[in-house]
């Protein structure tokens, strides 16, 4: 798997410009790079900031051992840097990455943030990401109320028609420059097109793969 460009990163961040704390510290934020999930925080100091810029590869400070620690070293779930920002107060930093393994947390899980009154849930994305992840729900645990449910059981006859009908909505929509319907239409198609994705089980991520490669 291919690093961050590390030159680039060093443009964006002057290491010396950030406003650490008492103790040298400033806490890093750890986010998904395809979904905008928070996987995790820590803690850098200028010297694991620096490596970080320098590898492509996030390094920490652990306060408990009082050591740099390299992100993924002993379980191979490395963190290959995409964008680094600070926030208007240069005391907090923004990491997004592409999580080896999609796992970020030492209990094995995607995400540290995965507690929410002692219950283990998944934690938030964007709103696509969570609705996909309702219909691929819905794929593996059928509701036989559910609309998506009926189109999983009309296969790719029902679930094509379906894109084809609201392809031509949206177009109608843009004809009419109804932004509201617009909106609404490319929100139906949206919709029709993860059912599909889930259908034939493609993953989500696997496009917002192709965008990013497409995007650089």
């Amino acid at each position: 798997m291919p690093t961050a460009e590390p030159n680039a990163l060093s443009q964006a961040i002057p290491v010396d410009k950030i406003r650490y704390n008492e103790q040298g510290l400033v806490p890093a934020i750890v986010q998904d790079y395809l979904d905008g999930t928070v996987l995790m925080m820590a803690w850098m100091n200028q010297e694991s900031l620096q490596k970080t810029l320098d590898t492509g590869e996030t390094w920490f400070w652990s306060r408990s051992r009082s050591q740099l620690w390299h992100k993924g070293e002993s379980s191979g779930h490395l963190q290959y840097v995409r964008s680094l920002r600070y926030d208007c107060d240069s005391d907090t930093l923004l990491v997004s990455v592409e999580q080896v393994g999609d796992i970020a947390c030492h209990t094995g899980e995607r995400s540290c943030f995965h507690q929410v009154d002692g219950e283990k849930l998944p934690p938030p994305a964007d709103t696509l990401s969570q609705v996909f992840g309702v219909i691929c729900d819905r794929r593996d645990n059928p509701v036989e109320s559910s609309y998506t449910c009926k189109l999983f059981a009309g296969g790719d006859n029902k679930i094509l028609k379906k894109i084809g009908e609201e392809s031509a909505e949206v177009v109608m929509a843009c004809k009419d420059d109804d932004k509201d319907a617009i909106a609404s239409e490319v929100a139906d198609l949206l919709y029709h097109s993860l059912v599909a994705l889930a259908h034939h089980k493609v993953e989500l991520r696997d496009v917002y793969r192709k965008l990013q490669e497409r995007r650089r």
